[in-house]
């Protein structure tokens, strides 16, 4: 984010914290157990999951219940990121600033590790035993939805048909609706499940996240043109290098950015009228300037 950003640090020290405690680092450890380790805890913003817990604490709920949720939507967002750097994907060199998964634990236990931790998702949520089962049975449906073919999955299949292939605007709105903005919405959304959020609240957590999800990929698009390797955690110049069309590619960068702020201010407004929504208003405002 462009500045220092305290209650963002905090849920990722304590998500990290969860999968520490789930995954601990014992000497009999397979290296499987150890790849899942080594992206899991790998530093990050962990975006998805603090989403969770703010729009739990937004509409009433109790973030410590909600802790599993949030975890369970950084698992599926880190299995997704070691699948996508995958040579039969994006064959990705560097992650969050050191080698991709499976350059290290080579591309079979990479990916088994997804594999693991897309299960171990429902998982988490399902022995949530701090909320009803009713709650925790949504949350699955939900995840599930947004994570698979009709959500992320679905989109990166789209994504992946974009190299080298003329598209328009529109269609990288649909594209990047799935790839980046389902997970979004499900992180807000199970924010909302674990705080027994009314229809309307929800409705307006899922505005404000797809809203955001595709400003945040203008972002992505970007930064990945105009900051370095070093600066940006992973290989910079990644979309020239796979041939695919960007918002840059079609609107330009200064057109990019315009978009994203008219995203932005309608994520912003689906919110704004709720108390305590400050934070949110301000997270996403300020990750219109992120630089990496």
């Amino acid at each position: 984010m462009a500045e220092k950003d305290i209650r963002l640090e905090q849920h990722a020290q304590l998500v990290k914290d969860a999968f520490e405690n789930r995954y601990p680092a014992l000497p009999g450890n397979t290296d499987l157990i150890k790849s899942m380790r080594y992206s899991l805890l790998a530093s990050g913003k962990r975006v998805r999951p603090h989403l969770t817990l703010e729009f739990c604490t937004l509409f009433g709920g109790n973030e410590e219940a909600a802790l599993p949720y949030a975890c369970a939507v950084e698992a599926v967002h880190t299995y997704s990121l070691i699948h996508d750097d995958l040579p039969c994907m994006d064959n990705d060199d560097l992650r969050r600033g050191r080698p991709t998964n499976h350059r290290v634990y080579g591309e079979a236990i990479a990916m088994l590790a997804g594999d693991a931790l897309l299960t171990e998702a429902f998982a988490l949520i399902a022995g949530n035993d701090a909320l009803s089962s009713r709650q925790n049975a949504k949350a699955v449906q939900v995840l599930a939805q947004k994570a698979g073919y009709l959500g992320m999955v679905g989109g990166q299949e789209e994504d992946i048909r974009n190299e080298d292939v003329p598209v328009s605007a529109a269609d990288l709105d649909r594209i990047n609706s799935g790839k980046t903005g389902a997970l979004l919405e499900a992180a807000c959304v199970l924010g909302c499940i674990a705080a027994n959020a009314a229809d309307e609240e929800i409705e307006a957590a899922r505005i404000y996240a797809s809203n955001f999800g595709a400003a945040f990929q203008i972002i992505d698009d970007i930064l990945d043109v105009s900051v370095s390797t070093k600066d940006l955690g992973k290989s910079a110049l990644s979309d020239v290098k796979n041939r695919k069309t960007t918002y840059v590619t079609i609107l330009g960068k200064e057109g990019a950015y315009k978009k994203a702020r008219a995203l932005t201010k309608r994520a912003v407004d689906a919110i704004s009228p709720y108390e305590g929504s400050e934070y949110l208003v301000e997270f996403a405002m300020r990750a219109l300037d992120r630089k990496k």
